[in-house]
């Protein structure tokens, strides 16, 4: 994917966090990896966005849904509102009810393009550490998130400036290795994620996306 296209995508989903009514809240956005370090072109573009929950459900809209599209927890899980007025984007998980992180999806992101979405209730900053924690536990290094990351829209405000210096590559981070090392990792171990992360990113095609709660 080429870096100016990339960015292109980016802003376009921060214009609708900030104008669009969507499936949830977002406090705020992030991306990471590739496009934060200034690579050109990328392989993959890496968002995050921090969702938070609904205060005011429409219990009357989870059996309209329901009835109409097999769909259960609109109203709970996402907004009624959205769902009347995108109900081509709703999108279920395997046990039938309203996903929240691949409705964002459907409705932040194409699906024929190479991105990928990470939705979490936890902040990028936060959810890097118990990824992380969880991902050592395991041994799943695969599941560990790129710590290398830019906001770009945080509490209802973009960053005036953040953008620019994307575009500019003004951003300077250290290696992977290196930054997985910082927040605690062994060199051997670090090397050995880096690694499982990167055969796992290799095998990813098109629009992916990941829900998590922390």
């Amino acid at each position: 994917m080429e870096r100016d296209a990339a960015l292109d995508r980016v802003e376009r989903v921060v214009d609708a966090v900030e104008s669009d009514t969507l499936p949830v809240p977002v406090r705020e956005v992030w991306v990471y990896g590739d496009v934060a370090l200034g690579l050109d072109p990328l392989d993959r573009l890496d968002v995050y966005v921090t969702k938070d929950i609904l205060l005011r459900g429409d219990p009357d809209a989870a059996d309209e849904f329901e009835a109409s599209h097999g769909v259960k927890g609109v109203g709970k899980s996402i907004r009624a509102e959205w769902a009347r007025e995108h109900p081509d984007l709703i999108r279920a998980n395997s046990n039938g009810y309203a996903a929240p992180e691949k409705c964002l999806a459907a409705h932040l992101l194409p699906d024929d393009e190479p991105v990928h979405l990470e939705v979490c209730n936890a902040s990028f900053e936060d959810n890097v550490t118990q990824r992380l924690k969880g991902a050592m536990a395991r041994e799943a290094y695969e599941q560990i998130l790129d710590p290398r990351g830019v906001c770009l829209y945080a509490d209802g405000q973009r960053s005036p400036s953040a953008m620019e210096k994307l575009r500019n590559g003004e951003f300077a981070f250290p290696t992977l290795t290196a930054a997985l090392e910082m927040l605690g990792l062994a060199g051997d171990e670090a090397e050995t994620a880096v690694e499982a992360m990167r055969t796992y990113r290799a095998e990813q095609t098109g629009t992916t996306v990941r829900g998590d709660v922390v």
